[in-house]
């Protein structure tokens, strides 16, 4: 087991291996999960109402008497 000082110093070496993104990617990667999640939303939307229908539909709650 290494001590707490050789510990920090690999830490510290390893930490500057470290490659972070630009902040270009940042916001592009960003966007693209935003988007996703506007796309997946619309569509969970779409897919409940389609099914809220059928069920009514299929229990007849649809004939409006």
């Amino acid at each position: 087991m290494a001590n707490p000082f050789e510990f920090l110093q690999q830490v510290r070496s390893e930490a500057t291996k470290v490659v972070w993104p630009s902040r270009r990617e940042t916001l592009i990667t960003t966007g693209m999960v935003l988007l996703m999640v506007v796309f997946t939303s619309v569509f969970f939307l779409v897919v409940d109402e389609a099914l809220r229908v059928a069920v009514s539909l299929a229990l007849g709650l649809g004939r409006g008497h």
